[in-house]
């Protein structure tokens, strides 16, 4: 089994349930055949905390004073800078309901034919056992989440149940009632302590045969063949007529809706796919079995297929949150928000290569919904025009609230050149130019850094001040200062990608000019890039994150293949760089900046360190901690796009095909890649060679590289420095032979 996963035994928590979503909805399916119970989210909820109306604050009169003192030699200055003001958590996104179907006591363990299983090619959740059957999916055509339970027995109870780990006491709850002739319509709505907001769930359940009686708070079904049961949330103000709710809800069986569904999820998980020649024996093991087995390349196929699954099914109205679409429970770690100083990207990081439109189109919307309130970050924090992006969203407020001496968020300005970035590699991917939307952003972008970018070093270059480099600091001054390399790179990268996107923009010639004028990177005295460009500013080595890569991985700026001194520097820092406390996303994030560096060891070592630190539960899910430890998307999400990185590179102008094949996974297939000069490649891989099939959607003219152990055999292309011309429509074989 690559598409797909399965388990013997019922979920017993709810981190094991397994997932299913739209990008909207979302469903947590446990399978217990006698308490068959699906918790229901929704991308919308979040819980009303205070933060939801908290604009950033007026600080620009002080930001020159503020830079004056930090280029004088003042390292604790930018502690004043907000000093006072209370950290402001955003809205916390919570679970709405579970639907109970309700025989009798639980399995709550492995039984003699019992089989839980997902299939991520069409989303559907099943589980069986003896003559009873569940199926669960949650439909991209009617965005419903729809249930079908069979062989019922003689009598069953459902419910909608609220009352979920962690649910405030002060909850307002309603529910409603109706029987209808063939089952019954059932509405639960909640609203908020202290706020007019609530969410209501409608569910309509429809039995063969048998009869339905009202029953406490929901219903019991006697003598049914079969039951199915479709939900929908809404969020909102005020009392949503439930007939309209009810009514709005599809009628047909659930052969017919999904079918319907099918289709759309099964054209858009399929695109791309990995498969491993060493993975044949353990493919039909369990998950939880695999995962007991970390160097099994079953493992890593069925990861890469999971991850992908879970990436779509958690995209849509919005991109993933830092737990995806899902939770079992209302305190979420960190609000289970939208982490945008790594999370993120991280976790989006395959969606133009791994051919998921769905995933950056869902990335944008929550870009270009809150650009307003970027553009007040701006005025308000730094007297700017142009956007600056928080650190943390919830999805509705795009402002920065975020204030802590040990994380001065708010400093941090390099945020919509990051978040930007995959937008700009899905316009490399699909067309190769960005469109109106995307450019006046870029513009956007070049504008604060024409308005910010005022001061200067004392050798004249333009000095970026303040600066912050997430969530680190320099061992012997605050952690807010002068000349983040991430800031340089950023600042760099916005200028320069608003004047070829808007050519014509009366600014243009000036941001190429600013662009210029900004300091080179730093090598320090240890061989390494130094995270602050800044005389006198001592690294600190053991942290999570690797912002001052920012260059290597994803924009390419400084690689092996045009600036190879510099590539050695980021090598020589990432080999310096601890893992801190072992987050997911810091190893994964090592893997990405390993792979651009050609240094396969160290891919394999970042993959060894999540395979092996139990950060998987069995939904197979991930965890951001070792030993299962907070329920988070990053590893789940991000590891296709190590794997991905490891195997081929793109850039406009650029092939590198096996730059960093792990020795673990010696031959393989991966096809469906998309490439940044518009191209869809299949790449197979031995020891004996390797194949690369390239269909050009546009006419192109890249260098194919190669890492260390292959080299290309075609002769037109053996030559690095001899382009290779692609015509659109026009396949081109690459074969590789071994070094």
């Amino acid at each position: 089994m690559i598409d797909g996963t399965w388990e013997p035994a019922p979920a017993g928590r709810w981190e094991d349930a397994f997932l299913s979503g739209n990008g909207r909805h979302g469903a947590m399916v446990y399978g217990d055949p006698a308490d068959d119970r699906v918790v229901v989210n929704h991308h919308t909820l979040v819980r009303p905390n205070g933060s939801e109306d908290v604009r950033p604050p007026e600080l620009a009169g002080r930001l020159g004073r503020l830079q004056d003192a930090l280029l004088t030699g003042d390292t604790t200055a930018s502690e004043e800078f907000g000093a006072g003001r209370p950290l402001v958590w955003v809205q916390p996104f919570h679970p709405a309901f579970r639907t109970c179907v309700r025989r009798g006591r639980g399995l709550h363990e492995a039984v003699a034919g019992y089989r839980r299983e997902v299939d991520f090619t069409t989303g559907e959740v099943t589980a069986s056992y003896e003559a009873w059957r569940s199926r669960v999916f949650v439909s991209r055509a009617d965005d419903v989440i729809v249930q079908y339970v069979t062989d019922l027995g003689l009598s069953a109870d459902i419910l909608l149940d609220h009352a979920l780990p962690g649910a405030p006491a002060q909850l307002a709850v309603g529910r409603s009632t109706v029987l209808t002739p063939n089952g019954a319509n059932l509405a639960l709505r909640v609203g908020y302590p202290g706020s007019g907001l609530a969410y209501t769930g409608v569910t309509a359940a429809r039995i063969d045969g048998g009869t339905v009686t009202v029953a406490g708070e929901g219903i019991r079904i006697e003598g049914a063949r079969s039951l199915t049961l479709t939900t929908r949330v809404r969020r909102g103000i005020g009392h949503p007529g439930l007939g309209d709710l009810w009514a709005a809800l599809p009628q047909e069986d659930y052969a017919t809706l999904l079918a319907r569904h099918q289709p759309l999820h099964r054209a858009a998980f399929g695109r791309t796919s990995l498969t491993l020649r060493d993975a044949v024996q353990d493919r039909e093991l369990s998950g939880s079995e695999l995962l007991r087995s970390p160097k099994s390349p079953a493992l890593l196929e069925r990861l890469f297929a999971a991850g992908r699954y879970h990436l779509l099914s958690s995209s849509g109205q919005l991109p993933p949150r830092l737990t995806g679409l899902w939770t079992g429970d209302w305190e979420t770690a960190w609000s289970g928000a939208f982490t945008t100083n790594a999370n993120l990207n991280l976790q989006i990081s395959s969606a133009a290569t791994a051919a998921l439109p769905e995933v950056t189109e869902a990335h944008a919307a929550l870009v270009h919904g809150q650009l307003a309130d970027w553009q007040d970050n701006a005025r308000a924090i730094f007297g700017a025009r142009g956007i600056v992006a928080p650190s943390h969203t919830d999805g509705e407020s795009g402002h920065t609230r975020h204030f802590q001496r040990a994380y001065p968020l708010h400093l941090w300005t390099a945020g919509a050149d990051w978040l930007l970035q995959p937008l700009l590699e899905h316009a490399e991917v699909t067309t190769g130019t960005a469109g109106p939307r995307l450019t006046d952003a870029l513009v956007e972008a070049a504008l604060f850094y024409e308005d910010f970018l005022s001061r200067e070093d004392p050798d004249g270059n333009i000095a970026v001040v303040p600066s912050y480099s997430p969530e680190n600091r320099p061992a012997n001054a605050s952690w807010g200062t002068v000349n983040a390399t991430m800031d340089i790179a950023a600042a760099r990268h916005a200028l320069t990608t608003a004047a070829c996107a808007s050519p014509g923009h009366p600014s243009a010639d000036l941001w190429r000019s600013l662009a210029a004028r900004l300091p080179d990177y730093l090598v320090n005295e240890d061989g390494a890039l130094a995270e602050w460009a800044w005389p006198g500013l001592e690294e600190t080595y053991d942290h999570r994150h690797l912002s001052h890569l920012y260059p290597v991985w994803p924009l390419d700026e400084i690689n092996p293949y045009d600036t190879p001194e510099l590539a050695a520097a980021a090598h020589r820092a990432l080999e310096l760089r601890g893992s801190e406390n072992d987050s997911a996303h810091g190893h994964l994030h090592h893997a990405l900046i390993a792979a651009r560096l050609r240094d396969p060891a160290r891919v394999s070592a970042a993959l060894d360190a999540v395979l092996g630190g139990d950060f998987f539960h069995d939904s197979l899910m991930s965890a951001h901690y070792p030993s299962r430890n907070v329920y988070n998307a990053d590893a789940a999400h991000t590891l296709p796009s190590a794997v991905i990185e490891s195997l081929v590179q793109s850039a406009p102008g650029r092939l590198v095909l096996l730059p960093a094949l792990p020795a673990e996974y010696p031959a393989g297939e991966l096809r469906g890649v998309r490439t940044r000069f518009g191209a869809r490649l299949d790449l197979s891989w031995s020891p004996a060679g390797a194949t690369a099939v390239l269909h050009p959607t546009r006419d192109a003219r890249i260098d194919v590289r190669t890492g260390e152990k292959f080299v290309l055999t075609e002769t037109c292309a053996a030559n690095p420095r001899v382009p290779l011309d692609l015509a659109a429509g026009v396949d081109r074989v690459l074969t590789l032979g071994p070094r």
